[in-house]
């Protein structure tokens, strides 16, 4: 897995990528990295998708700016699970990451539930984040509120997902999922191919499959824990750039949504974008966008 996902990152990537890895304990925290320079920019996914291929469209263009790492969580893609999985945990990987790997203070790019975690990582770690750009970040008051036949329906995928690979049927779904993507990416046949392949690759363990029910599972349980830390906590002064979807939710559970995440902004004094067309991974539809953002966020860091 780890050479189908740097070849196809490095035919995409000008000057192609490189493999890192963190011992934590017993097990590998893993990414991919192009690029030099600093401050470094670390990019985080949403639930269960590895990081090294969801920011592939993003990638290219941060790159000539500075270094890039764009890594897997713990049991996702090519990074070893761990048990218990915990917010804490998943908290503290970053942390060494960005201490570690990062070597300091850097940019932090987060989607989703990717983006909540990010900001986890700010109120308890503000020394290692120089700037951070939340791409329709998840918010656990968006996911309290919603109605329980839709958090059910929400919730389904991941236990489809473990059945359908049981079966022997998880690359066809796989493949299927991520076609639109591959093909946003590149218009070579072949490598459209080779990234379906490296996303296959990506979801063909028991526990890189089962990650897509428990971090929806670990995102509902740790509701309370959230909300405690986001009353008590207060985000850096820093770059705050936060980016809102438009579509793919019911106009009111999107517009409370929205509202949530434009707060995150007014109370740290950051900017809020609206991705106008955009569905909820506005980094794979629109990367321009969330690559000019990040860069914006460079250039006011670099200032004097």
């Amino acid at each position: 897995m780890d050479d189908i996902v740097v070849k196809v990152l490095s035919e995409l990537v000008p000057g192609g990528v490189r493999r890192g890895d963190l011992q934590r304990g017993d097990r590998a925290l893993r990414w991919v990295e192009a690029g030099a320079g600093g401050p470094a920019v670390v990019f985080d996914a949403g639930l269960a998708e590895p990081g090294t291929l969801a920011w592939a469209g993003v990638l290219p263009g941060v790159a000539e700016h500075t270094r890039v790492i764009a890594y897997d969580r713990a049991g996702v893609g090519a990074s070893d699970p761990v048990s218990p999985l915990t917010v804490e945990g998943e908290v503290a990987d970053l942390a060494a990451l960005l201490s570690q790997a990062g070597q300091g203070r850097c940019v932090l790019v987060g989607h989703s539930w990717g983006g909540l975690l990010a900001q986890l990582l700010a109120f308890s770690h503000p020394d290692l984040v120089a700037g951070l750009v939340l791409v329709d970040p998840a918010h656990e008051e968006t996911a309290a509120a919603m109605p329980w036949p839709m958090r059910a329906a929400l919730s389904a995928p991941g236990h489809i997902a473990l059945l359908v690979h049981s079966l022997g049927l998880g690359g066809r779904i796989v493949r299927g999922s991520f076609r639109p993507f591959a093909r946003r990416l590149t218009s070579d046949p072949q490598l459209q191919a080779l990234i379906l392949d490296a996303y296959t690759a990506s979801f063909s363990k028991r526990t890189q499959v089962k990650m897509l029910r428990d971090e929806d599972r670990l995102f509902t349980t740790a509701i309370p824990h959230i909300r405690h830390i986001r009353a008590t906590s207060a985000l850096p002064g820093v770059p705050i750039v936060v980016l809102s979807a438009t579509k793919g939710l019911p106009k009111g559970i999107r517009g409370r949504w929205t509202n949530l995440q434009a707060e995150v902004t007014q109370t740290a004094g950051g900017q809020h974008l609206i991705g106008e067309g955009s569905g909820h991974a506005i980094h794979q539809e629109r990367p321009q966008l969330v690559t000019t953002t990040v860069i914006d966020v460079l250039e006011q860091i670099r200032q004097p």
